[in-house]
């Protein structure tokens, strides 16, 4: 899969490794970022789904409530209510956009790309190490 074969001495393979290993941290540090962002993408999807159900079960009964209310200040107010539980829910449909079920998949592919990099770096590692074995032999 590799050329190592072009690589005729040890001093490449060193330069290799190391290359390799400064890689292989920066995924590493990439691997826990991802991780803490899918957790939190999970949890804080969560929440808002929770949350906007409430809010469009608030929204329904209100509107109930103003279908039945005669017009006058009470009236009003649940007009007022229904103007600020709208823009809640407006706000809340923006954050799962952000935050929900997509974004999540979308954190999970980050994580596992970075995982299969991780596990190529080590084979690549894994390839040089030994063919400067060879080469020292």
């Amino acid at each position: 899969m590799y050329s190592f074969s072009k690589i005729t001495s040890t001093a490449d393979c060193d330069v290799l490794v190391n290359w390799a290993q400064k890689e292989r941290a920066d995924l590493a540090f990439r691997k826990i970022a991802d991780e803490r962002l899918t957790v939190n993408y999970s949890t804080t999807s969560v929440e808002i789904d929770a949350v906007l159900q409430g809010v469009l079960a608030e929204i329904a009964a209100v509107e109930t409530v103003i279908g039945v209310l005669p017009e006058g200040p009470a009236k009003e107010a649940e007009l007022k209510r229904k103007v600020r539980l709208d823009y809640k829910k407006f706000l809340l449909e923006n954050r799962k956009d952000s935050y929900g079920s997509v974004a999540l998949l979308e954190k999970e592919l980050d994580l596992e790309r970075t995982t299969k990099e991780l596990a190529e770096i080590d084979t690549f590692i894994a390839g040089v190490i030994a063919h400067k074995a060879s080469l020292a032999v």
